[in-house]
């Protein structure tokens, strides 16, 4: 496409010119500026990390890995050439070494990220969460990874195989990135070649309503929220892992022990815990019972001192009738507990 620039009443071409030929390099120049302004080329998206690449035997590197706000990570990938070489390739090949991150791995990357970029770290799962805006409930990530493509243009190669593998239920956009030169100054021609961006929001939309389908036929996870109110107040809205760990909280601090919830839950209640004697961090606590961490509710904030033991409570709830195990800790409750929970529908 041409871009004129109109002054009064005539018209100047701007003439098309390359990366190359102004020379501007991917990585120390188009990554850093689409680094800054991601939302250009995917909206409501953050950067999680530069330069990805957390995975053993491969010195490969995602340019820009993002997160949308429906918790949809995004690979993103650079090209300065006419023809984008092969990036569909590799991206196709870093979706799926991404595809199994978890929340606390998003995490890591993002302090890894901030750390590098001279900002303090420890504030990057508050970032998250403000992003996602889910503050209540440990965030899950999309199982399904969106690819971006950005390049100078696109090889017939490579948008033949984007409009198939779009066609097959994945999530690719190519994103045209021309530069303009007009005296000293640099003019950037950016435009989404696919999908079209009239068709853009149709198509999200029936990939968004087969992928409900999908999982409606195939899982029995249950998504019901909660209210629960304790003496420390009332928290709401709770998804079961949460709702159980303020109901376990509040028995705790009434003066039960970790013993008698265990003995009390009948499915899985030997599991309910883990502990190791003395006060230590999640991650001993875990490393000393050979368990993984992330199977249990693992912040500072979560871990129980409780007759001079260290514990932590289990997170995997999904195989587990959740309002059974509540009746069941509800039952040994002292009178005059205050402790009381509530479906949200």
């Amino acid at each position: 496409m041409t871009i004129y620039r109109l002054d009064h009443d005539s018209l100047t071409e701007l003439p098309q010119t390359s990366f190359g030929n102004l020379g501007l390099k991917e990585r120390t120049d188009i990554q850093r500026i689409l680094r800054e302004h991601v939302q250009i080329i995917s909206t409501d998206t953050m950067v999680l990390a530069e330069e990805y690449g957390d995975w053993e035997d491969s010195r490969r590197r995602i340019d820009l890995l993002g997160l949308t706000k429906e918790a949809q990570l995004v690979v993103i990938e650079l090209k300065r050439t006419e023809d984008g070489g092969h990036m569909e390739l590799q991206a196709l090949r870093y979706a799926a070494m991404v595809s199994t991150m978890t929340f606390r791995q998003a995490v890591e990357a993002h302090q890894s990220y901030l750390a590098k970029n001279g900002q303090p770290a420890e504030s990057a799962e508050e970032r998250i969460r403000e992003f996602l805006e889910d503050a209540a409930d440990e965030p899950t990530l999309d199982d399904q990874v969106k690819i971006v493509l950005a390049s100078a243009d696109f090889s017939k190669e490579i948008t033949s195989s984007v409009l198939w593998l779009n066609e097959q239920g994945l999530d690719i956009t190519c994103v045209r990135l021309r530069p303009h030169a007009a005296g000293d100054s640099i003019f950037l021609d950016i435009q989404q070649v696919i999908p079209l961006p009239e068709a853009s929001e149709f198509q999200v939309a029936i990939r968004k309503k087969n992928r409900e389908r999908d999982v409606a036929q195939t899982s029995n996870k249950d998504y019901t929220k909660y209210c629960v109110t304790t003496p420390a107040g009332q928290f709401t809205p709770l998804n079961k892992r949460g709702v159980i760990l303020k109901v376990v909280q509040a028995a705790i601090e009434l003066g039960l022990t970790p013993e008698q919830l265990m003995a009390t839950v009948s499915k899985r209640g030997h599991r309910l815990f883990i502990s190791l004697a003395g006060q230590h961090t999640a991650q001993e606590i875990a490393a000393a019972n050979g368990k993984d961490e992330d199977r249990f509710f693992s912040k500072d904030e979560e871990v129980f001192f409780v007759g001079g033991n260290s514990y932590l409570l289990m997170n995997q709830w999904s195989k587990v009738p959740t309002e059974r195990a509540l009746a069941e800790i509800m039952s040994i409750l002292p009178e005059g507990h205050g402790i009381s929970y509530q479906a949200l529908g």
